[in-house]
């Protein structure tokens, strides 16, 4: 084995085909994608190159810049709720439900594997104001309310799709957490209780940073995930009212498909890109200076 692994020859020949089919997959139209934005144009009209004409619309482009502010808004306020609502269904389950936590564990992890079609269409009929009331409004309705159109304005329609968003989603990350947070050692919980650490004060002070590696990949994944929301938004609001629920993804998809501008799109792909990255990057350095921040002071 030891001879094998050590002929390049052989190496080569083994990675071959995986390489070759990961450069068809994703270097290819990685590289075609990056090569449109220096071009305009369709297979219609013709592409013809244009240099950096497209960075310079896209710097002035107010839809990309009212896309770009939404996408940030609802990265940063789902990606909270749902390690927020995630963490506290985990401490749920290993603290007070413990070995009975299983069928909770299940049914909330259910709208985990809903399509979001189906859990779009679900929050429509619930938060409806015609032809009939949803549960929602019917509540209000109860207590002495007005109906509220929840979908004709952009801050109430994005608190819908906050609603949907973390529902469907805390399941995942209790299911993640809950991975992290029965590895802490039981000796170790058991002692802090006995110092006098109990409720708040024990989560704060050692659970918490024991299961700080796990809420930081926690935090990857719903970052990543809410920045390149796409299909919740478009089954629920379709980007509306106006382009006021407009994710940067639905306006890139509309720009390269809908109205053909291959070059624009791509532009605006290599921009998302960017972004998912240099937010993924800060996540990691803050929260390596907060791990190592005590360590530096002393």
């Amino acid at each position: 084995m030891h001879n094998i692994l050590g002929d390049k020859k052989t190496i080569a020949i083994l990675l071959a085909p995986a390489l070759l089919l990961y450069t068809l997959i994703k270097v290819v139209p990685i590289a075609w994608s990056l090569g449109l934005t220096f071009f305009d144009g369709n297979v219609l009209r013709g592409i013809h190159p244009v240099g950096l004409k497209n960075f310079s619309r896209l710097l002035h482009d107010d839809v990309f810049w009212q896309s770009v502010g939404f996408t940030l808004k609802y990265a940063a306020v789902a990606t909270v709720l749902q390690v927020v609502a995630g963490y506290a269904l985990a401490l749920l389950y290993v603290f007070a439900l413990k070995r009975s936590s299983l069928i909770v564990r299940t049914v909330c992890f259910f709208p985990v594997i809903l399509p979001t079609v189906a859990v779009s269409l679900l929050f429509k009929q619930i938060f409806a104001i015609h032809p009939e009331p949803g549960p929602v409004n019917a509540i209000i309705e109860f207590f002495g309310g007005t109906s509220v159109d929840w979908f004709a304005g952009g801050e109430s329609t994005f608190w819908v799709l906050i609603t949907m968003d973390v529902w469907r989603s805390m399941g995942f990350f209790a299911v993640l957490l809950f991975a992290g947070l029965v590895d802490i050692p039981d000796e170790l919980i058991e002692s802090a209780r006995l110092d006098g650490a109990t409720g708040l004060r024990l989560i704060r002070h050692i659970v918490v940073p024991l299961s700080l590696p796990v809420l930081l990949s926690a935090v990857v994944f719903a970052i990543n995930s809410t920045i390149k929301v796409f299909d919740a938004v478009v089954a629920l609001t379709n980007g509306g009212p106006g382009f006021e629920t407009t994710p940067l993804t639905l306006y890139m998809f509309r720009t390269t498909f809908t109205y053909n501008e291959y070059g624009y799109g791509s532009t605006l792909a290599l921009a998302l890109t960017c972004l998912a990255f240099l937010v993924t990057l800060a996540v990691f350095r803050w929260s390596r200076r907060d791990i190592t921040a005590p360590e530096a002071k002393a």
